[in-house]
């Protein structure tokens, strides 16, 4: 009698079922909506049911994807500055080699501004209003992520610095700059309708970066 053949096994890892696949969408969902109630609410005044019913799953169901309301809040945290980087990357990709170091500061202001202010922008100010949320151990891998992301800034200072546009040491000036655009948080509001500009302080984000420019840097000599 013919023995049958075993079946081939298949090479790699195994595919994922449509419920695995669900599942990483569904975590994905749950941290978006954690992000907006966080940034609307703060993380004290929201509740995992909260989070859950805006994405319409079960009470329990984020407990399946993070062991506690605390490791959300880092997901959170880590998927904004996921983003970040990704935004800050693809602007950078986007400058001419022989841009001049004003113009590059320029351009990662105006982009810092977008993720702070623009669309789908709750994730970095829930970064900054509930860091002490976080455990230490968790404010280290946030930390950790936080200055790769800035670390792109000082080869531009360092340029503007040598050149005497910068007149602040580089290390210095990029904790202020990053302080000054992350407050923006707290008071900005985009301009006011055409009817209301007269008596508005509000401005445009490129507004805002021209601004910046004007405070932090000397004009050329």
């Amino acid at each position: 009698m013919t023995e049958l053949a075993e079946p081939k096994r298949a090479r790699g890892r195994p595919r994922k079922t449509e419920g695995e696949r669900d599942d990483g969408n569904r975590r994905q969902a749950l941290i978006s909506a954690a992000a907006q109630l966080f940034h609307r609410q703060g993380y004290d005044a929201t509740s995992t049911r909260e989070i859950a019913a805006l994405v319409g799953m079960q009470p329990g169901s984020p407990f399946y994807h993070f062991g506690n309301k605390q490791d959300l809040l880092l997901a959170v945290m880590v998927e904004g500055m996921k983003q970040a980087s990704e935004r800050q990357v693809a602007a950078i990709a986007s400058l001419a080699n022989d841009l001049a170091p004003r113009e590059q500061l320029r351009a990662l202001i105006r982009n810092q501004f977008d993720v702070l202010l623009g669309p789908d922008s709750d994730f970095i100010p829930v970064m900054l209003y509930e860091w002490r949320s976080l455990s230490r151990e968790q404010r280290q891998t946030i930390t950790q992520i936080k200055d790769g992301y800035e670390a792109a800034w000082t080869p531009v200072l360092q340029a503007l610095h040598t050149s005497g546009q910068l007149q602040a040491p580089v290390q210095l000036a990029r904790l202020m700059i990053f302080g000054a655009l992350n407050w923006a948080v707290q008071w900005y509001q985009p301009p006011a309708p055409k009817a209301k500009q007269k008596s508005s302080p509000r401005a445009s984000l490129d507004e805002l970066t021209d601004a910046a420019m004007a405070l932090f840097l000397r004009d050329p000599t």
